[in-house]
């Protein structure tokens, strides 16, 4: 089965084109350098840009697999969570080429399209953690199965990727930047600053990287700052990567499970996957990541997730367009 994917969630445009789970093409167009000067994301030109590429990404992601439209068996795309302007250029997009293919039209969740983009070039056996960390969400589960998720810690204001794109925007190294903060950090001291590592007296899984933000803002602005740029930048990553490392083993003891899959555009941090790499194999796990390629937004995870749900025998998920939208179920803590 043949399976042309979309992804417009947030900023990046891509489409990809999977056949019986194996990717034969994936094009992403970033806006990063249209979005640079603002610091973050700006919506209303994210859509636009989506409107001039989505045609030319779609082209050149059947070229590039050596396809024509009408070998397509079904369309994937993302229907949320993401920016509603965004979202709906792709599924628009979807839904204008389903009917002109006569084919299905499958609609995917962005945060299952991660959780599940460890697996597009390897296996992991059920049930496996999955821990998502991007810029846009921060989030561990429970997969049990295909389609069955449980959201055991999430992040109570900002997530990870976050923290990391505001923490470089105050040591002026532009956006997005996790990238440079993980270059920067290699050549730095991870004890320098006793960055805080938070904790949510009501729910001890919790995530909160809110404080981090505002102690690295502390340390700059009211203490006066001598360190090194890069021991700064080692420093608050490792406040990060603590954090994520120690809720992963904790769930690891909780619901005891040795696999551990993390993903999203965060899991692509050096620091991030030799600490848990480390962490998990101590204990006698597995952990798998995707490949860098399909660290950030990318329309690969949306259709090999759509091929997972087919061979799954799940049904297709509502197509339209969705700004708020959780995966699974909620661990209501104790």
């Amino acid at each position: 089965m043949i399976i042309l994917g979309i992804e417009t969630s947030c900023d990046d445009t891509s489409a990809a084109v999977v056949a019986d789970g194996r990717v034969l093409s994936n094009v992403v167009s970033s806006q990063d350098q249209i979005h640079a000067e603002y610091g973050g994301v700006v919506p209303e030109l994210a859509a636009r840009r989506h409107l001039e590429t989505i045609q030319g990404i779609l082209d050149s992601a059947i070229s590039r697999a050596g396809i024509e439209y009408r070998d397509v068996d079904a369309i994937a795309v993302t229907r949320g969570p993401g920016l509603m302007g965004s979202l709906l250029v792709g599924v628009s997009a979807a839904q204008g080429l389903a009917l002109r293919l006569s084919v299905p039209l499958l609609g995917v969740s962005h945060l299952e399209g991660h959780v599940l983009s460890p697996l597009v070039e390897g296996e992991l056996e059920l049930p496996f953690l999955a821990l998502l960390v991007s810029g846009g969400h921060t989030s561990l589960y429970l997969v049990r199965s295909i389609g069955d998720y449980l959201e055991i810690a999430a992040t109570r204001d900002d997530s990870a990727g976050e923290a990391f794109d505001k923490a470089a925007k105050m040591l002026g190294l532009g956006f997005p930047g996790g990238r440079v903060i993980d270059r920067l950090a290699k050549h730095g001291r991870a004890d320098a600053i006793a960055f805080p590592r938070a904790r949510v007296r009501a729910d001890p899984m919790a995530l909160s990287f809110s404080g981090l933000k505002t102690a690295l803002w502390d340390h700059l602005h009211n203490r006066g700052a001598t360190e090194s740029l890069e021991d700064i930048a080692a420093s608050f990553q490792e406040a990060i990567v603590d954090v994520l490392i120690d809720r992963c083993t904790r769930a690891m003891t909780l619901f005891d499970v040795r696999r551990v899959a993390v993903a999203g555009g965060v899991s692509a941090n050096s620091r991030l996957r030799s600490r848990m790499t480390s962490e998990v194999t101590a204990r006698g796990g597995e952990v798998v990541f995707p490949p860098l390629a399909l660290c950030t937004d990318n329309a690969a995870m949306i259709a090999a997730a759509a091929y997972r749900r087919l061979v799954s025998g799940l049904p297709s998920e509502d197509v339209r367009a969705t700004s708020r939208l959780p995966l699974g179920c909620r661990l209501t803590p104790a």
